[in-house]
């Protein structure tokens, strides 16, 4: 492998420190520590969270299709995620970058605060939001092993639920405060765990269901509706492809600890159209189980849980849980906003420190999430928000791809000096903001117009697809200008 860029290898008197600081700055290849099977545990952690096996095992049961063409679909979906990842993975291993630094050679390095505060804003949400959800599973623990207590509440929270609220914020803060190698232990400690937990409880259900299990599933993969068809299949594929949508933006938060861009294929290989099709054929086998044991088909863990009526298996099925809703809580919304803070002020806030705050002000979002938030229509407002970042991708996919070539000039990603290759005009592409401003109409048309409801995840692909196409239209149209470095990459 080539030699990457490095902190050494970066002209310190020419740095604007408003632009710099150590988390930052390009990763030394010896200093990357990540290989496929870490990559392959962010896609798992992804995916094995309440909300994940609740989407999977539903996807066999609400759109009426032969479940073949089900698991078809989650594959597909699987593919196109990994192709996505691939793209905007391949700069930051190249580079060692984190995303808001990458999407300053095509937004200049002041207007890439805007994506990346965007970004941080929906991941600071969600990040409150999930951590209230793993709060749940150690509620269940407490209230299994000690009563559910004396009943009050504050803020529609029981004792019990703000002792569980406040020992998850802990939790997570005590992980990311010891760095990135803690975050990566714990995602190689939960996402293997999570998987063993629900081998054994398919195990479990196949064994109590025994000769009724099959024409169980028989009757999901033979089931047809009104809405089977193209349709149907597409709509799956929407889906499972906006559900990951939210890492694949700035995939190279975590891209950039990786050794090489084999491993980094690998990783996404294994951890997307392989693992989604087994997590979902898990789902599946379960959710049979559950219409034979109980007469109905069940796709919440939680109400399997408390059908069985176990101490044993509620205690494990609470600490898995608990294990996958802060794997994909670090994975997707604490990382990339402790990424994104730092790059708005580098001199003052660390990553460290990025990501204290995203903490502190999602600690207000969680505790306020059941009596305020979640009535409110916040939770429109942010989805509104994702899918109008959805350009940003077509437009640092093509700008690193066909206009900049695949080359990018390290020291003046960290420069501010007028003329520089991505100083564009007072640090801002204005083009970029153009193709990004045109798409996100399109963007935010498939959330608030009712007529393009039908979209499903695939507004934000269209959206991506738009983002990049009128990019490239506006670069190209104003390629004699002198805004590209490209010549002074290498």
């Amino acid at each position: 492998m080539n030699e990457q860029p490095s902190p050494s290898d970066l002209n310190i008197e020419q740095i604007d420190p408003t632009l710099y600081n150590d988390d930052l700055a390009p990763l030394k290849p010896q200093h990357r520590t990540w290989g496929s099977f870490e990559i392959f545990n962010v896609w798992s952690n992804d995916i094995q969270s309440l909300f994940g096996y609740t989407l999977a095992a539903s996807l066999f049961l609400t759109y009426g299709l032969n479940g073949w063409a089900v698991m078809a679909a989650i594959i597909l979906a699987g593919v196109i995620v990994m192709f996505l990842v691939n793209l905007t993975g391949k700069p930051s291993v190249k580079y060692g970058i984190p995303f808001p630094v990458m999407v300053r050679a095509s937004m200049g390095v002041r207007g890439a605060n805007l994506p990346a505060m965007m970004r941080a804003i929906v991941g600071i949400f969600w990040y409150g939001v999930q951590t209230y959800f793993a709060s749940t599973a150690v509620a269940l623990l407490i209230t299994a092993l000690f009563g559910t207590g004396n009943g009050g509440s504050f803020l529609g929270l029981s004792g019990v639920a703000w002792l569980s609220f406040v020992i998850v914020w802990l939790f997570q803060i005590a992980i990311f405060w010891q760095g990135i190698e803690r975050i990566k232990h714990f995602l190689n400690w939960a996402g293997p765990l999570v998987y063993l937990v629900m081998v054994v409880l398919m195990v479990i259900v196949w064994v109590q269901a025994g000769s009724e299990l099959l024409p169980a599933i028989g009757t999901i993969f033979n089931s047809s509706g009104e809405q089977a068809g193209v349709g149907a299949f597409l709509a799956i594929v929407g889906t499972m492809v906006a559900y990951f949508a939210a890492v694949v933006i700035n995939f190279g938060d975590f891209t950039r600890f990786v050794k090489t861009e084999r491993q980094m294929k690998l990783g996404n290989l294994l951890g997307l159209p392989l693992n989604v099709a087994f997590f979902s054929f898990i789902a599946l086998i379960i959710t049979a189980g559950t219409l034979v044991l109980f007469g109905e088909a069940l796709t919440n863990p939680a109400d399997i849980v408390e059908r069985v009526d176990s101490l044993p298996l509620t205690i494990v099925a609470a600490l898995t849980f608990f294990a996958a809703t802060v794997g994909i809580n670090l994975v997707a919304n604490f990382i990339p906003p402790a990424y994104d803070l730092a790059n708005l002020f580098p001199s003052k806030i660390s990553f460290k420190m990025g990501g204290l705050i995203t903490a502190v002000i999602a600690f207000f979002v969680g505790a306020l999430w059941i009596s305020v938030i979640s009535q409110i229509g916040v939770p429109g407002f942010v989805n509104a928000l994702g899918a109008i970042v959805a350009p940003f991708y077509g437009i640092i996919v093509v700008d690193y791809y066909l206009i900049k070539r695949q080359h990018l000039n390290m020291q003046e990603l960290f420069s501010s000096a007028p003329g520089g290759g991505y100083y564009y005009v007072n640090g801002w592409n204005t083009r970029a903001l153009l193709a990004f401003g045109g798409a996100a109409l399109f963007s935010l048309s498939t959330v608030i117009v009712p007529a393009l409801s039908g979209l499903d995840g695939f507004g934000w692909l269209i959206g991506a697809g738009l983002g990049g196409a009128f990019y490239y239209g506006l670069m190209k149209q104003f390629k004699a200008a002198p805004m590209l470095a490209e010549q002074r990459a290498h």
